[in-house]
């Protein structure tokens, strides 16, 4: 007898041998004991995981001697027929090569022939969505009405191309993808059939490498008798095929947890010298950060797993090493990245930029948590005690934290000035309409701190006839495009409403602002921020250059409020935080 392969030579010829479906196998079990057989089946799943498998062995079951029946006769004539493919009421179809509609009218005709010697006429068409539109369509009526000994029975990798149409007329059983943990046994099985040695270690990478599918398994077995002879080692498996073994996986993850940039490019360098496949290597390394989070979040449930004796003994390990929060951040950059690796032109280096991106993700931190952070910060600084004069700083304000959480994620951080919200407004005189202008200000920055960035330029310039006018110098006159629309005029129009101004008309113009009373110091709601570099420092030239004739020196009371402001306990808690220093402060 000629030589046959393994994955046909062991092919599961009941339903009891068939490996890791044993939903699909059950339930065709019960459709056969009740006698409730339909006319049309649909098997979905991916290649190698035993479609035509259980469409062969429930064929049998229907036209067995004495069937239908579950437990057969393995000496049945009519079973061996359908084994050997030599059935004439059997007929397999491969739907690649038969796609046509002439193919599928010559279908229809031996539809209506009755069966040679058995009991059904069954139609096993493989890669069913091959088919043309056309195909699908003449198959349609005799799909939903055939003659009651004819039973179709379809194979698919790809259902989402099959025709709606056709879905609905079958009875659809989807395999899943075989785990590691049963690829294993079976293949130590069949290799003590063969009479061949092989290590837990080579089995275990042999069914990693099959990615579910149990005829990739049992040919790549069959592939290593032939190159090892009769013993077979994990070294020999991973060299064949590219893999990389389990516990450098680990050891590259736990460098990359570690922060240690050397040794992750260094390990993987070695394995880009060994010919090791690197998307391969890049797609295992995110599978093992997705078994961490899972064994993270589930509190160390390994039920939910499917892991290694190695990967079970080190998750405890490296989940000490990084937060929940770290581990998502590094899998958003490897999945981002593996989306992108094949058209990478240098596969290598563009995991070496990854990875580092990963090493960088881990101790990152995100706006929304510099942003609740500072807001903390504010809440203690508001419950401690309260300043003995009127000269302490009040807490920053909700645009304040924005540009200095804004500043902290660039590297620079710039600790806004105290901005005092002042309670009093009315119309009428131009102190009143500049009392009235912070209040717009302070309310419009709680809802949108950037529009009240472009507002910090404008000035008042009436407020008459229920009409609120606005201007902006002609040096910030391009401001004007970007705040006249009617979002804005909204906004500024239910804060006015809110200090007790209703029916207001905004209206933005070009107008000059007005001069400044010599010594009279900016509003607080326009104080110029200040500067905060944790980099550098002022140098003693700098500190001492004379100043321009035309500037004059601040006075007692600007220095005053400038050293409070320096001392302000959450501005010195934000130095801190951000490591950073002040610079220059102007009033």
């Amino acid at each position: 007898m000629s030589y046959q392969v393994i994955a046909r030579k062991y092919r599961p010829q009941r339903f009891s041998d068939v490996v890791g479906q044993e939903h699909v196998c059950q339930t065709l079990s019960n459709a056969i004991a009740q006698k409730r057989i339909a006319h049309a089946y649909l098997f979905v799943g991916p290649r190698g995981t035993g479609k035509t498998t259980i469409a062969r062995i429930f064929a049998k079951c229907l036209n067995c001697t004495d069937g239908p029946k579950v437990d057969f006769d393995d000496n049945d004539p009519r079973c061996q027929e359908i084994t050997e493919g030599r059935s004439l009421d059997v007929l397999e179809i491969d739907g690649a090569s038969n796609r046509g509609i002439e193919e599928i009218r010559a279908l229809r005709e031996t539809v209506k022939y009755a069966p040679a010697s058995s009991r059904f006429k069954i139609y096993i068409i493989d890669e069913v969505h091959m088919l043309t539109k056309e195909a699908f369509n003449a198959l349609l009526k005799t799909l939903e009405e055939p003659p009651a000994h004819v039973k179709f029975m379809f194979a698919t990798t790809e259902p989402d191309k099959v025709l709606a149409t056709i879905l609905s007329r079958c009875q659809r059983f989807d395999l899943r993808r075989i785990p590691v943990s049963l690829i294993g046994p079976h293949l130590a099985h069949i290799a003590k059939l063969e009479k061949v040695k092989i290590d837990a270690a080579a089995l275990e990478a042999i069914a990693r490498g099959a990615d579910g599918g149990l005829r990739d398994a049992e040919s790549a077995l069959d592939q290593l008798i032939s190159f090892c002879g009769d013993q077979i080692l994990e070294p020999d498996v991973l060299s064949m095929f590219g893999l990389t073994a389990k516990r450098q996986i680990l050891a590259l993850a736990s460098g990359i947890l570690a922060g240690e940039t050397e040794k992750v490019l260094r390990e993987l360098n070695e394995l880009a010298k060994h010919g090791k496949d690197l998307s391969r290597l890049f797609s295992e390394l995110l599978e093992h950060f997705r078994n961490l989070l899972i064994y993270q979040v589930s509190g160390g449930d390994l039920k939910l797993l499917e892991v290694s004796e190695a990967e079970t003994t080190s998750l405890p390990e490296q989940s000490a090493l990084v937060s929940t929060d770290g581990l998502v951040r590094i899998m958003e950059v490897l999945t981002d990245a593996e989306g992108r690796l094949r058209e990478a032109p240098s596969k290598k280096i563009f995991i070496e930029v990854a990875l580092i991106k990963a090493m960088q993700a881990r101790k990152s931190v995100s706006l929304d948590d510099v942003l609740k952070q500072l807001q903390q910060l504010r809440s203690e600084h508001n419950n401690a005690a309260a300043p003995a004069d009127a000269n302490v700083s009040q807490p920053m304000s909700r645009a304040g934290e924005l540009k200095l959480a804004e500043a902290a994620s660039a590297g620079r951080p710039t600790v806004p000035a105290a901005a005092p919200v002042v309670s009093t407004s009315a119309r009428g005189s131009d102190a009143n309409l500049e009392t009235l202008w912070r209040n717009v200000i302070e309310a419009v920055g709680r809802a949108s701190p950037f529009t009240r960035s472009y507002l910090l330029e404008a000035h008042p310039v009436s407020f008459d006839k229920n009409i609120f006018t606005i201007g902006f110098d002609p040096e910030f006159a391009d401001h004007l495009d970007l705040v006249n629309n009617a979002k804005n005029h909204t906004l500024i129009q239910t804060k006015l409403q809110e200090l007790g101004h209703g029916n207001v008309q905004v209206k933005f113009i070009q107008a000059e602002a007005p001069a400044r009373p010599a010594g009279t110091a900016e509003t607080a709601s326009q104080a110029t921020p200040v500067s905060v570099d944790p980099a550098s420092k002022p140098t003693g030239a700098t500190a001492s250059a004379p100043k321009a004739q035309n500037e004059k020196a601040p006075s007692p009371a600007a220095s005053s409020k400038a050293n409070d402001f320096k001392n302000d306990p959450l501005i010195q808690k934000a130095l801190e935080i951000f490591k950073g220093q002040i610079v220059e402060v102007r009033t």
